[in-house]
C-alpha cells in the first residue's frame, strides 16, 4: 500500500539493510499485544502470507475468509486481503485468550516487520524504524533478518520487491482503464491469480514466479 511519509517525523533518520542491527528487540513483548489490537485494516496480506497461513493452519483462502479470519478491501486500485480485527479493542482474530499470537511461527510479513517499515526507492527498498509505533522501552539491538525470522531472506526480499512492483503496475493500469469492464477485470485479477488459486506446500517462490510471468 502506497503512503506518503516524512521519514524525519516518524523514524530515527536512518535506513537499514537486512544485515544491519536495529533497536527493536522487545523481549517477546512480555505479553503486550497493543500492536495486534490497534492496526485496523492495515495488515494487508501478500501471497507469501497466505501461503504460510495455509501451511500453518491447514485452511484454504476461502476458509480463512469464511471464518472471519481475514477480509477483503480495496487498496491502490486492487482487491487485497487483510487480517480482520475485532471491534472494541478485541484485536486480531488470531489472538488467544491470553492475548498472545496463536500463529506466531507463521505470522504475516507486516507483523514480523513491526515496528520497522519499508521505503522503496532506486529500484529496491530499505528498512526504517517507526519510532512512535511501539511503546516498549529500552529495546535491544537485533539484526533485521533475525527480527524478520524468514528463511532465505534474499529470496524473500526479491519476492517483496517483485510483488510491490506488480501491484504498482496493476494499480496504474486500473487508473488508466477507460472501460468499466476492463477496470473490474484488473481490480479482480490479482485476487484471482495470486490468492484464490491454491498453492502447493512446496516451493512458494517458484509458484509465485510462474504466476507473475502469467500476469505479465
Amino acid at each position: 500500500m502506497e503512503r506518503e511519509i516524512d521519514l524525519a517525523e516518524i523514524s530515527d533518520g536512518r535506513l537499514y539493510g537486512a544485515e544491519d542491527l536495529v533497536k527493536v528487540g522487545c523481549g517477546d513483548c512480555a505479553g503486550c499485544s497493543s500492536c495486534c489490537r490497534e492496526t485496523g485494516n492495515t495488515i494487508l496480506l501478500d501471497p507469501y502470507d497466505i501461503w504460510q497461513l495455509g501451511c500453518g493452519t491447514g485452511l484454504t483462502f476461502e476458509a480463512l475468509l469464511g471464518q472471519g479470519r481475514i477480509e477483503l478491501r480495496m487498496a491502490d486500485g486492487v482487491i487485497l486481503p487483510n487480517l480482520k480485527l475485532g471491534e472494541n479493542g478485541e484485536g486480531c482474530s488470531f489472538l488467544n485468550a491470553e492475548g498472545r499470537c496463536s500463529i506466531h511461527p507463521f505470522r504475516p510479513g507486516l507483523c514480523r516487520l513491526f515496528p520497522l517499515g519499508r521505503i522503496y526507492e532506486d529500484g529496491g527498498f530499505r528498512y526504517f524504524i517507526q519510532v512512535h509505533e511501539c511503546g516498549k522501552k529500552n529495546r535491544s539491538k537485533v539484526k533485521v533478518k533475525k527480527w524478520l525470522g524468514i528463511p532465505d531472506i534474499r529470496q524473500y526480499e526479491a519476492f517483496v520487491l517483485a510483488w510491490h512492483d506488480h501491484l504498482k503496475k496493476v494499480g496504474s493500469q486500473v487508473k488508466q482503464a477507460r472501460e468499466e469492464a476492463r477496470m473490474k477485470e484488473l481490480t479482480m485479477s490479482v485476487l484471482k491469480l495470486f490468492y484464490l488459486l491454491p498453492y502447493e506446500k512446496e516451493d512458494f517462490y517458484g509458484q509465485f514466479r510462474e504466476r507473475l510471468s502469467r500476469a505479465e
